[in-house]
């Protein structure tokens, strides 16, 4: 993909658990999950409620008009 391999990921590993900490890799795995959770759902949902009510009225006036 980016020409990542197996040393380059070893590297990028290190460097990451000099900065963080063995500690807070844990917290920032939880935080980054959380996030992608938080990103799918807000992808899937409507945005307010009233979204969902203007989507039905939208389908409703299609439906009529095609019975004309």
């Amino acid at each position: 993909m980016f020409g990542l391999g197996l040393p380059e990921l070893i590297i990028i590993l290190v460097i990451i658990l000099m900065v963080f900490g063995v500690g807070k890799l844990p917290e920032i795995g939880g935080a980054i999950g959380k996030g992608i959770r938080s990103f799918k759902k807000a992808t899937k949902e409507p945005d307010t409620p009233e979204d969902t009510g203007r989507k039905k009225e939208i389908k409703d006036r299609d439906k009529t008009q095609e019975k004309q």
